[in-house]
């Protein structure tokens, strides 16, 4: 019998899930079927239990639903409760086993695809929504010399900062408070790279050898790369890699087999960017 998994959403035809873990099956040999499913916005509960009563063994979960599969979740790791939203469920029986492999996915891009330590260097993160609460813990269990939270919401930042008062090496502001500061390490975490919209950040704040990370995965050109480029930053990113890395720290937590993600990202990369110059 064939383990099905899912990925649920809305909208969901744009979601790369199936591909990346139809190339993990092959990879590892599992003989798995992943499917999509769009659920209607206010029957996300009814389209999880119909997929569990038909044997679905296990659900990613993409927008609008994390928050609500944090809440229908009956056991939750340390992560998915710092986050307060789930992207990766398994079943068992009558329990619903949350996870959230997102900020996974992000440090082992960073730490292992792009070879940059995060320990002992300045990060900036820029935006506190839900992107955000979900790679917080990850990253200040890097232990970096300061985690500095940045929004245009003064007061989104400092709530998110609170949460994670139990951490010294944390602060929060808005972005005119980051003027005269230097950082290692600069992540987007804001929604205006899929609206192709600046951030309002100041000048100087990158090195040379700083990386600039936009969680926006599949366009190298977002305002906040060419921001990024035109202040001397050599080092940028996408978050295809992050979105291979999530996918694989999934396809772990479901199949006990850690694929390997090298293979994935490249023929993703190429592809998104044949997608694009086709368009």
């Amino acid at each position: 019998m064939i383990d099905t998994y899912a990925v649920i959403g809305n909208p969901i035809s744009h979601s790369k899930s199936p591909l990346i873990h139809s190339e993990f099956s092959k990879q590892t040999q599992q003989h798995i079927r992943y499917e999509t499913i769009l659920s209607p916005l206010n029957g996300f509960t009814t389209a999880i239990e119909i997929f569990r009563q038909g044997g679905g063994k296990g659900l990613n979960v993409t927008l609008p639903f994390k928050v609500e599969a944090y809440k229908i979740s009956t056991q939750l790791t340390e992560q998915a409760s710092s986050s307060h939203a789930v992207n990766t469920i398994v079943f068992d029986g009558d329990k619903i086993y949350g996870d959230n492999t997102d900020g996974t996915g992000l440090i082992r891009d960073i730490t292992v695809n792009l070879r940059f330590a995060i320990t002992a260097k300045r990060v900036l993160l820029c935006g506190a929504g839900g992107a955000a609460r979900g790679i917080v813990l990850p990253l200040l269990k890097q232990n970096p010399l300061i985690l500095t939270i940045s929004n245009r919401t003064t007061q989104k930042a400092h709530e998110l900062r609170k949460q994670f008062s139990s951490y010294k090496n944390i602060e929060s502001g808005n972005y005119k408070d980051i003027l005269g500061k230097e950082f290692d390490l600069i992540i987007n975490a804001t929604s205006t790279s899929l609206i192709n919209k600046s951030l309002p950040l100041p000048q100087g704040i990158f090195s040379a050898k700083s990386l600039v990370y936009d969680l926006m995965y599949g366009n190298m050109n977002t305002p906040f790369l060419q921001f990024a480029r035109k202040e001397g930053a050599t080092h940028l990113s996408d978050g295809i890699g992050m979105l291979v890395e999530q996918a694989a720290e999934s396809f772990f937590i479901w199949r006990g087999i850690r694929p390997e993600t090298k293979p994935v990202i490249k023929m993703l990369r190429k592809k998104t960017q044949n997608d694009m110059r086709n368009k």
